[in-house]
């Protein structure tokens, strides 16, 4: 069914647009990429603003990541928001809108994003990562260990998720635990200095 309402939205955004008007969009959209790629974020926006359709999923989220890059947050929030209105359901913009809110210091914001994500997708251990990398910063060690927990479950080797949950387990002085974390990430990634750090505090 969601994939039904993408299609259709898709199709009502380009309903209008000739097949010589495509091959122009393609072009306009192959420049911009070109120069996003050496870096030129304010030449790419500006190849595409006269053709920009305020009710095309593409263009929103192409301006949203392009003013981000720019460092102009409050419009590229602007623009992923209107992404996120065209397409609800959509991770991809969502992800994006959250580039702007962290910039902007929104981070209340960023949370809730992130919880109405893991309900439609409650095994995203992107996010369940994402959070307990924002509340290990909160020095809110609980939270941070709930989310940490979720994604060593499902992926017990990953090694940035191992490193921090080893961390979060040193902050809440579970030492024992810690010590085991810090190894294993040693076995993940030899001689990483983080992990030897810990071990030396523990030691």
């Amino acid at each position: 069914m969601k994939y039904l309402i993408f299609l259709f939205l898709s199709i009502h955004t380009f309903s209008g647009i000739k097949a010589q008007d495509y091959v122009k969009l393609r072009s306009v959209f192959e420049k911009s990429y070109a120069l996003e790629k050496d870096s030129l974020y304010q030449q790419s926006l500006n190849v595409l603003k006269d053709y920009y359709q305020a009710n095309s999923y593409d263009f929103n989220i192409r301006y949203g990541w392009l003013y981000y890059n720019i460092g102009d947050y409050p419009k590229s929030k602007e623009y992923y928001k209107k992404a996120m209105d065209i397409l609800p359901y959509s991770h991809e913009a969502k992800l994006g809108y959250v580039l702007p809110l962290a910039g902007l210091g929104e981070w209340d914001n960023v949370i809730a994003i992130y919880n109405s994500m893991l309900k439609n997708d409650p095994k995203n251990t992107l996010i369940h990562y994402r959070l307990g990398a924002i509340f290990y910063d909160r020095k809110d060690y609980q939270k941070a260990y709930n989310y940490l927990e979720e994604v060593i479950n499902l992926y017990p080797n990953d090694y940035p998720t191992n490193l921090l949950f080893a961390w979060t387990n040193y902050q809440m002085g579970k030492l024992k635990e810690a010590k085991v974390l810090f190894n294993k990430v040693l076995l993940i990634k030899p001689n990483d200095s983080s992990a030897l750090d810990g071990l030396k505090l523990i030691m």
